[in-house]
């Protein structure tokens, strides 16, 4: 049975408590890249009772992504924007979502992600990662952005830190490895960095900030 939208508030605020869920409630998180870092993302923040999610990918669901991706066999084919909507509602059916099926670019990253507090950045390529940094810490000085860099591979786990770059960037990953370097991306160490953005997210909203 499903819960009403009281009871789910409810729960989120037993555990959180009234201020600190007020300010996951009423937040906007934009997710930019829906693959193993961002799929990851938004289920780690809808099931903290985000208020609202953007959610930004162009790419289809393929056999491959499936493991470290947070999709079903079932849903090979669909455009990652609809299968992981119709998986955060069914983890979360009272998160609003926004979803945009296209690839961000100079030319419409800013009317995507201008209705956000905090941007996360959760692209594969070294070039989109830059692009996008570059447009929301110059364009978008008054958004906090959450970016990636590092996490394929084998390597130990504590490897995987965030860093607090400038007082509105974090960075989140080992910051040296590299998905071309050998064994490629690996489940569990994707999934520790999304924590980490995710809940460097979590924290900037409870305006608890790193040094």
């Amino acid at each position: 049975m499903i819960p009403t939208k009281e009871e789910w508030i409810k729960a989120l605020t037993e555990r959180h408590g009234t201020e600190l869920q007020q300010a996951f409630s009423s937040a906007t998180v934009a997710v930019c890249g829906l693959g193993g870092l961002g799929s990851n993302i938004a289920i780690y923040l809808a099931r903290a009772g985000i208020g609202k999610l953007i959610l930004c990918d162009f790419d289809r669901v393929d056999m491959t992504n499936l493991h470290r991706q947070q999709y079903k066999a079932s849903q090979i084919g669909m455009y990652k924007t609809d299968a992981l909507n119709e998986n955060l509602r069914e983890i979360n059916p009272y998160v609003d979502l926004e979803a945009h099926t296209e690839r961000i670019t100079e030319d419409n990253a800013v009317t995507l992600l201008q209705g956000a507090d905090i941007v996360c950045e959760a692209f594969d390529s070294a070039e989109c990662k830059a692009m996008l940094t570059n447009i929301v810490l110059s364009e978008l000085p008054d958004k906090y952005l959450v970016a990636a860099s590092g996490m394929a591979g084998m390597g130990v786990t504590n490897s995987i830190k965030t860093r607090r770059i400038t007082s509105r960037f974090y960075l989140c990953g080992d910051e040296t490895s590299d998905v071309s370097d050998g064994i490629g991306l690996v489940a569990p160490r994707v999934a520790l960095c999304a924590a980490h953005e995710a809940h460097t997210v979590l924290r900037i909203l409870a305006k608890q900030f790193e040094v």
